[in-house]
């Protein structure tokens, strides 16, 4: 029986183990994939404060260490099934069960992808999610966006202060953004609208060249970029929690600031809960509120 268990090791989990061990909590912190998260396939980071420039992979084994030198217990497993018991919570990775007095859920999201050939090879030499983290690397060359929310026009408009040229190509004829941002993307000089287009094509071996552009009637056009931003959408994997922390219509937990589900006990932190900016600095945040909020939530008990 552990005081705390977290699932995810990615920033979150693991911020949330080092504050937990620093609490005196027993921590076990259960990841399906990579400590670390998504960020171990950035080839550098260069956006969190103090360390300027970081390969992913770097981070994530410098923070998983921190915790584990905390003596936060670490073990892989993707954790398929959680209850609640009379003494905490119960979850279920492969075939092995762990308990824990309280449950932070630090699941994270993946990055909906455009599923095409070369994507995975030309991701982080060229190809990106995050405009925030890898825009500044591509200062006064030509990019392109690809999506018609928010966050893809939000993404353009980014890139704009940066690059000198943005194309932002939607596979529809209009914008589900909200109309301010559509009218401050059509306001800018340097962003071209390609409309009712998907972008079916990557082009480059070591590095992103250009990608090619098809119109709803067929027609094709290339595109010399040395970015192209996805901003189509994320992916959290919580349907195994929802009995235990409410989703909201993204299927995002509805866990706010301070990182409470409306369930005792259990916290949601990262990028699986509903937030406006998912960042690793963001991750950090939550996973210390998030571990702050449990032991406060088991020294009360």
């Amino acid at each position: 029986m552990y005081d705390i268990l977290i699932v995810g090791g990615g920033t979150a989990g693991l911020t949330a183990a080092i504050y937990a061990r620093r609490a005196g909590k027993s921590v076990l912190v259960l990841e399906g994939t990579a400590f670390g998260g998504q960020i171990t396939s950035s080839h550098l980071v260069e956006n969190y404060p103090a360390l300027p420039a970081v390969s992913g992979l770097e981070y994530a084994q410098a923070l998983a260490g921190q915790a584990k030198a905390l003596g936060a217990e670490t073990k892989f497993g993707k954790v398929t099934a959680a209850e609640e018991t009379p003494e905490g919570f119960k979850v279920t990775a492969g075939k092995k069960e762990y308990e824990g007095r309280a449950l932070i859920l630090c699941t994270g999201a993946s990055h909906r992808k455009l599923g095409l050939p070369n994507e995975e090879a030309l991701t982080g030499r060229g190809v990106s999610y995050c405009a925030v983290c890898d825009g500044a690397f591509f200062k006064d060359k030509d990019t392109a966006v690809v999506g018609g929310g928010d966050s893809a026009l939000q993404s353009a408009l980014f890139l704009s202060n940066v690059c000198r040229k943005v194309t932002l190509i939607h596979r529809r004829d209009a914008f589900r953004a909200q109309e301010a941002a559509v009218k401050a993307v059509e306001g800018r000089e340097n962003i071209e609208l390609v409309m009712d287009s998907q972008v079916t094509a990557l082009h480059g071996e070591s590095a992103l060249t250009g990608v090619t552009v098809t119109g709803k009637d067929g027609t094709e056009r290339e595109l010399a970029v040395s970015g192209l931003f996805v901003e189509v959408g994320q992916a959290p994997d919580n349907g195994a929690f929802a009995h235990l922390a409410a989703l909201d219509e993204g299927g995002y937990f509805k866990a706010g600031e301070d990182c409470l589900t409306g369930t005792g006990g259990v916290f949601a932190a990262g990028d699986c809960r509903s937030k406006a900016l998912r960042q690793l600095t963001t991750a950090a945040a939550d996973g210390s509120v998030a571990a702050t909020a449990a032991c406060g939530w088991l020294d009360k008990r």
